[in-house]
């Protein structure tokens, strides 16, 4: 015979709840009754104190007794395991690897150590080259004052560095001139580089002088350029010069480590100026803001190309 199935009774969630409320309210009103039945007796209802610190103890100590269970599980589970040896190539291996993290973590604290070091320096020297711009600054402004109280004028010494801007391109260059821009690394259009000023750089420009606009650049410009578009040459890459630590693995040899250094070179013409212009992948400008006048015009005759003395600051702005 089959047995009687047996009916299952549906509750439904809300009539679950109900029940719940009921029974809390219940609880609640059994509660009130006990403390006005103690306060009839005269007795006062203090609600019991929570020991927090003596729960945690307890919850601390819990958790101990459940941990060495389950390290105990833990130990008798590898008993009942089959001994596995390990190839010694493995412990080789791991061995190897952690000689290997060792050194990495020694020479990641170190190199922390002197990435402070350097950026320190860095500040150092920043503020002593901002006091001996701003000495040089007004030395040249009481030598102008001073000649204009004796009615006299002053002459500026000539501009030690140039900063050269190729305007025109390759249509009608004669191999001459090609080969002389290419000594000055304007291989494109509206390409600049500094060039120290000598009598062979000189001749260079007055060769090239159709293609090309140049003049002395302030410390405004330099600082505003190597900021903004300073690329190094590292082999063949064009790396951006985002960090010091760049500079300082190329040049340091030469005693010059952070940007400020590269600015104060180019700008005082120091003794390494070659190997740090050199370092310097030439900047590649925008066209300037309004365009040009006219290319094919020298400067003083109201066109372009040529020299500009203290005007090349105002077109690097425009193209920078």
């Amino acid at each position: 015979m089959s047995k009687p199935t047996e009916k299952k009774v549906v509750v439904n969630r809300s009539e679950k709840q109900k029940a719940k409320v009921q029974k809390s309210h219940q609880a609640l009103l059994k509660h009130l009754d006990n403390i006005k039945k103690r306060e009839a007796k005269g007795e006062e209802f203090v609600p019991k104190k929570v020991d927090r610190e003596k729960k945690e103890a307890q919850r601390v100590a819990r958790r101990k007794v459940l941990l060495a269970a389950a390290e105990k599980r833990k130990a008798k589970a590898a008993l009942k395991r089959p001994f596995v040896p390990i190839p010694e190539s493995y412990h080789l291996k791991s061995a190897s690897l952690k000689r290997v993290a060792t050194r990495k973590a020694i020479q990641r604290s170190k190199d922390l150590l002197q990435q402070r070091k350097d950026r320190q320096s860095a500040f150092l020297k920043a503020r002593t080259y901002e006091r001996e711009y701003q000495n040089a600054e007004r030395d040249l402004i009481s030598k102008r004052r001073a000649a204009k109280r004796s009615n006299n004028f002053y002459v500026e010494p000539e501009a030690k560095v140039v900063f050269v801007i190729r305007i025109r391109g390759i249509n009608g260059v004669s191999p001459k001139v090609k080969k002389a821009l290419q000594l000055l690394r304007l291989r494109q259009i509206h390409n600049g580089t500094f060039v120290k000023v000598n009598g062979a750089s000189l001749q260079i420009l007055k060769l090239v002088e159709p293609y090309v606009t140049y003049g002395a650049p302030n410390l405004k410009t330099v600082k505003e350029l190597l900021y903004k578009r300073g690329y190094g040459k590292i082999g063949t890459d064009r790396i951006a010069l985002a960090d010091n630590s760049i500079i300082s693995r190329h040049l340091g040899k030469y005693g010059v480590r952070c940007i400020e250094d590269v600015i104060h070179e180019i700008c005082t013409v120091g003794p390494h100026f070659k190997e740090v212009n050199h370092f310097l992948w030439p900047f590649k400008l925008s066209s300037p803001k309004g365009g040009f006048v006219k290319k094919r015009i020298h400067f003083v005759e109201g066109g372009d190309c040529g020299d500009r003395e203290h005007y090349i600051n105002r077109l690097v702005r425009k193209m920078n």
